[in-house]
């Protein structure tokens, strides 16, 4: 039996009055989705706790078949182990991002214009992250380059116990009442501002002005935590898997699990990435002996973030037609020729809804499908209202994994 798990990251959203009042996924063309929905079991699934945030990290742990009630140690010790710092017992891991604050006024009276500075280059962000580390690296700091606007700061022996807040969480809000709070703050509060008298001036900063693109003029320090402990998925399943994402973050669980990362070239993060290399490379790795694929894609939730209605709307059809229809094409061929069945997954990790530029804990559209029939009771179509009316809702997220490997979701 072979194993896919399609995540399309934030897809699901609420009613959009430019869409006349239904979501992205009620109108994009999708056939495969909605066949998985009409041949096999649709319904929905609750990914984030009521006690959690309902992040990126989070809720992928929760489809991964982890209770972040008892996993979840933080989002950056995640996307630390996936950039592969090597994180000491003590060490605590934070997300750096590169923003674009409005204004040259107080810092704390600025406002949260982008999260991701027009989502800046990895390698102009790695110049800038240079200069960052330069200005703050002591025996107990260390910023760490990522991928586009994602980096990573380590803290030797630091505070967890700080309030901080994501950025794409406050996107057109004045920053006062986000600013760090709690035990260590201050000094993740004094990097912050500081950044901002030394960055606009950066010969990067300088270019993307030129170009007309947002600066990242400060960075913002958030998602804090130790390293977590995972069961390894081979040892809970018997499953040989791989994970297939643009983000560390994903990566970073996947590794955790025991799962082998897949890098795709031209992967990026948002809806200008290399969707049909993913499938490509999710079908090599089911070639090459594998069992299971996590294949995570993050441009609705950009999609999302960034209020794009049209893109994210075409980021599900994108999804459908160059990864789900090519993938699920080769292996109903692989089972007419070997007669070994196969199950796929599709569903979001949270909603990330366009009116609110943000992630909510509302529980998520699911659709499973089964080749050898393990699964029906379809709905007619697959979005946010059909499955709804299935009547099949799974409150605990993390069991929906083990259920969909076991062939039975009820």
């Amino acid at each position: 039996m072979k194993y896919i798990v399609f995540l399309g990251d934030g897809m699901a959203d609420q009613p959009v009055v430019a869409l006349g009042h239904k979501t992205p996924l009620q109108v994009a063309l999708k056939p495969n989705m909605d066949r998985m929905a009409r041949e096999g079991l649709a319904g929905l699934v609750k990914t984030v706790p009521d006690t959690l945030a309902p992040g990126s990290d989070t809720a992928n742990m929760s489809v991964m078949g982890y209770d972040p009630e008892r996993y979840y140690t933080g989002r950056s010790p995640l996307e630390a182990i996936s950039m592969s710092i090597e994180m000491e017992p003590g060490d605590i891991a934070f997300r750096t991002n590169m923003v674009t604050l409005t204004g040259d006024g107080a810092y704390n009276e600025r406002v949260m214009l982008d999260y991701s500075a027009d989502e800046i280059g990895s390698d102009e962000a790695a110049r800038l992250i240079e200069v960052i580390n330069e200005h703050f690296h002591d025996s107990e700091l260390q910023f760490y380059p990522g991928k586009s606007y994602r980096h990573c700061l380590i803290w030797k022996n630091g505070e967890t116990a700080m309030k901080l807040t994501p950025p794409h969480d406050i996107l057109t809000r004045k920053v006062t009442a986000y600013l760090p709070q709690g035990p260590g703050s201050e000094k993740l509060l004094s990097m912050m501002e500081a950044s901002a008298q030394f960055l606009p001036n950066h010969p990067v900063n300088k270019a993307r002005h030129k170009r007309e693109l947002n600066q990242a003029n400060s960075i913002w320090i958030w998602g804090q935590g130790k390293r977590p402990d995972l069961p390894v998925l081979s040892e809970q399943y018997g499953l040989k898997g791989s994970v297939i994402s643009a983000v560390d973050l994903i990566n970073g669980i996947g590794i955790c699990a025991g799962l082998r990362v897949v890098e795709v070239p031209g992967v990026t993060g948002n809806i200008h990435t290399n969707f049909r290399g993913k499938a490509e490379h999710a079908i090599m790795e089911f070639e090459r002996g594998q069992d299971y694929v996590y294949l995570h894609v993050e441009a609705p939730d950009e999609c999302g973030h960034r209020a794009e209605v049209d893109n994210k709307v075409k980021s599900i059809e994108l999804i459908d037609r160059e990864i789900i229809g090519p993938v699920w094409e080769y292996l109903e061929q692989k089972k007419q020729v070997t007669g070994e069945d196969y199950r796929l997954l599709v569903l979001p990790d949270h909603p990330t809804p366009l009116n609110l530029r943000t992630h909510t804990s509302d529980p998520v559209p699911f659709a499973a499908y089964s080749s050898d029939g393990a699964f029906r009771a379809g709905t007619a179509s697959y979005d946010e209202y059909t499955c709804a009316e299935s009547g099949v809702f799974l409150g605990i997220g993390h069991t929906l994994f083990g259920k969909f490997i076991a062939g039975k979701i009820d």
